[in-house]
């Protein structure tokens, strides 16, 4: 069983507070930075209309990439939330699990901008995989931790943890797929693979174990 740090900071405490305030306000930089990696297209012709339609049709793969990493990111910020709601305290183990998720985290921007400047490249495609799957398998990480390390302040069961890991390894799962479909298929098929864990976990949500709603 793993045992967490001596020191404990409990949920009311400043050194919580302080943890949390980090977190979402790191999760809220990346987003914004989604966009930033989006440039305003140079026109030549200032007044052209259809020179600006086309310079904008160009940037579609990164518009792509701007909702769907805000989407993932959201989506991770939201399992974030939920499991932080359910903890008592947080010790030093926990918080450098944390720091490892959030830099992941601020990485995503740039596999999304790799994504939208070569989304025909399988290797942009990969690394944005990749990125993707380091931070769900990461979340299972902060999850366990912080049940084997007695954090969390509701009962949860082995049988409820199991149920727990598996929906959120299931984007793993998905991403890793992913890769070898963008090389030796193609890039838009391995994209759509994403999705994949959507239909899970809907499935997955309808044969919960009974007090698996301290999860969700």
């Amino acid at each position: 069983m793993v045992r967490g740090s001596a020191r404990v900071w409990a949920r009311d405490s400043v050194e919580f507070g302080r943890v949390t305030a980090f977190s979402d306000g790191l999760f809220g930089i990346a987003m914004t930075l989604l966009i930033v990696e989006v440039g305003v297209p140079r026109l030549s012709d200032v007044e052209s209309v259809h020179e600006l339609l086309a310079k904008l049709a160009d940037l579609l793969p990164e518009f792509a990439g701007f909702f769907l990493s805000f989407a993932l990111i959201g989506r991770y910020w939201l399992a974030h939330h939920k499991m932080f709601s359910v903890l008592r305290g947080v010790d030093y183990g926990l918080i450098a699990r944390n720091m490892l998720y959030l830099a992941f985290i601020a990485f995503m921007p740039f596999p999304t901008a790799l994504l939208g400047d070569y989304f025909g490249n399988p290797l942009a495609v990969s690394a944005y995989a990749v990125t993707g799957a380091i931070v769900s398998g990461l979340e299972v990480v902060l999850l366990r931790y912080a049940w084997k390390a007695g954090l969390l302040r509701v009962k949860v069961t082995p049988a409820i943890m199991r149920w727990g890991s598996i929906m959120a390894l299931s984007p793993v799962v998905a991403f890793l797929l992913s890769i070898p479909v963008a090389f030796f298929v193609g890039t838009a098929l391995a994209a759509a693979m994403w999705l994949l864990s959507i239909p899970f976990g809907i499935f997955m949500s309808r044969h919960a174990p009974a007090g698996a709603d301290v999860l969700e």
